[in-house]
């Protein structure tokens, strides 16, 4: 596990900028650092040494990093400092639940305020994903990032989005860093205009469908934590595993009817 990543930004600090606007560059550096994979699960985050690398003082720092850890991005070990985050596979899925419920009214709000504007933006974005040839995991979740932070815009309430933004952050920089195959990568990529069709009104499956069965995109059990699982109700029908999952359910089939 490394103690510190090393990273190497730099921001013209002497160019008088209110200390509000310096605070959010350095968060937002440093969480773009994190979701990248610049940063990794387990990494320390030192307050000298990142203000040493941005060339500022530790203030602004500490404020960025207490922020990361209320959007869950960084967690703080007593007498130890600051750590990014590592998600067990319980947390992974309870955020999940937690999600479907959000993004699927994310999606109900698209319906009644998406504007051409909006609908221009989220189908160029899904354009770029069904066009992904290949590239780094990191790229892959950012673009993937990037269609889902419009998407929760687009909803029009600005809690909402923040409230998303806040929970899944996290799981994007988890995923990222899993390694994945290019085809498993292209998989994830190509399954978004499902979403986007049901945003737009487009599609006569119910919103809490269309998340459940995109996240199990990329998850076994992303409802396992949902009221409706526990009740033991089928919610969303099966979705097609990728590539690496599929064939690994295909191998464990095969070793049972042995």
């Amino acid at each position: 596990m490394n103690q510190m990543a090393s990273v190497s930004p730099t921001i013209d600090d002497k160019a008088g900028g209110v200390p509000s606007t310096l605070k959010a560059h350095v968060l937002n550096r440093l969480r773009d650092a994190i979701i990248a994979g610049r940063y990794k699960p387990g990494d320390r985050l030192n307050e000298s040494r990142l203000a040493r690398d941005f060339e500022i003082s530790r203030i602004p720092i500490r404020e960025a990093l207490m922020t990361l850890q209320e959007q869950g991005l960084v967690m703080n070990h007593e007498r130890r400092g600051m750590f990014v985050t590592i998600l067990s596979e319980d947390d992974v899925q309870k955020i999940n639940s937690l999600r479907v419920v959000l993004e699927a009214e994310a999606l109900k709000l698209c319906r009644l305020n998406m504007t051409p504007q909006d609908e221009a933006i989220l189908t160029d974005l899904v354009e770029q994903m069904e066009a992904w040839e290949e590239g780094t995991e990191l790229a892959a979740a950012e673009l993937d990032l990037a269609f889902h932070r419009e998407l929760w815009r687009s909803s029009g309430n600005p809690y909402l989005a923040k409230a998303l933004n806040s929970l899944a952050t996290v799981l994007f920089a988890h995923k990222a860093l899993e390694n994945a195959s290019v085809e498993t990568r292209q998989w994830r990529l190509h399954h978004h205009r499902a979403l986007l069709d049901v945003a737009l009104g487009k599609s006569n499956v119910t919103p809490e469908d269309a998340v459940i069965g995109h996240l199990r995109t990329g998850y076994e059990n992303p409802d396992r934590y949902a009221s409706h699982t526990i009740e033991g109700r089928t919610v969303a029908p099966p979705t097609y595993a990728p590539p690496e999952r599929a064939e690994k359910d295909k191998h464990r089939r095969g070793n049972k009817n042995e």
